[in-house]
């Protein structure tokens, strides 16, 4: 990109035909199944190794939100005559359980005190107080690489820096949280030793390529053993919160029903005269779903179709 001017048309073309084939065709084609009006998806519970729930014949876990024609298709998916599409998801979830497993004092503090916690991480690895919209990028983009066991290279990539500055940026944040780098080397060291790693809910997940014969191998090792505990964590406690939800829901009897999991974010179909209490219900479910030192925060929002759900906060 930028050394041609055909890729950038390379780029439109693929996701148009990505959009047409994957959603639009493929939606037509979930559409005749049970020609009942309705898309039906099948719901996996052990496809993936983090121990999310997978969707399937079609993935409704990938409907488009970055792209401005991508998110025009969510206009497909509407509710019931006299009901909305409820919404809540975790905000940041995968940050605060890693701040609660490793016990990241300052990024603790700031969750717990309901700061943005990617000014305070940039406050922390560029040492200034007053943070441009840039810096605040730049720091997000290292709360989430890290996670992810992202490198010097990978994080350079992403922010259009040299490696060099990535790598400066990657030791003042180790420095600014040391409780992670801890965290992250005594998680390497067991799972090289007993073969798997935990989540909060002592899940394992058994991690083979540890033990690998190949440098390469063993560095993906590494990185899944850092993520799978956090990512593992954070769908276990999804999946406590849609437990939790469901029997509220029938011991109340409302008639609102759990229509979709999308990663860190429940969509329900909803009554409109259930909708304050439901707002209300869904939102102390999640947030209450297991005990938790870093306050565990989810976002709700509403709307007649898919659409529009993220308009009404």
């Amino acid at each position: 990109r930028g050394f041609h001017p055909v890729i950038d048309k390379i780029i439109v073309y693929r996701t148009l035909t990505k959009l047409y084939g994957t959603y639009y065709e493929g939606l037509k084609t979930a559409l005749k199944l049970k020609d009942d009006g309705r898309i039906h998806t099948i719901y996996k519970q052990t496809l993936t190794q983090t121990g999310r729930l997978s969707s399937v014949d079609p993935n409704l876990q990938n409907i488009p939100i970055r792209t401005e024609e991508g998110r025009e298709l969510r206009k497909v998916f509407i509710s019931d005559p006299g009901h909305v599409l409820l919404s809540a998801d975790y905000s940041q979830i995968e940050l605060r359980v890693l701040a609660e497993l490793a016990d990241v004092r300052h990024l603790k503090e700031a969750f717990i005190q309901g700061e943005d916690v990617h000014v305070r991480t940039a406050q922390l690895i560029f040492h200034k107080t007053d943070i441009s919209p840039l810096e605040r990028r730049q720091a997000k983009a290292i709360n989430f690489g890290i996670i992810y066991g992202k490198t010097a290279w990978g994080l350079a990539e992403d922010l259009q820096i040299s490696p060099k500055q990535a790598e400066r940026f990657i030791q003042n944040y180790f420095a600014s949280y040391p409780e992670i780098r801890t965290y992250m080397d005594l998680t390497i060291q067991e799972a090289t030793e007993r073969g798997y790693v935990e989540t909060l809910f002592h899940r394992r997940r058994y991690i083979p390529e540890l033990n690998a014969s190949q440098y390469q191998v063993r560095e993906f090792g590494k990185r899944m053993a850092m993520n799978a505990p956090i990512q593992g964590s954070a769908a276990d406690i999804l999946k406590v919160a849609m437990v939790r939800l469901e029997n509220s829901i029938r011991q109340k009897r409302f008639q609102s029903k759990i229509l979709l999991q999308i990663h860190d974010e429940l969509v329900l179909l909803v009554p409109l005269s259930e909708l304050d209490e439901m707002r209300e219900l869904l939102k102390v479910e999640m947030e209450h779903a297991v005990p938790t030192e870093v306050p565990l925060v989810a976002e709700v929002h509403w709307g007649s179709d898919l659409f529009e759900v993220k308009d009404h906060a």
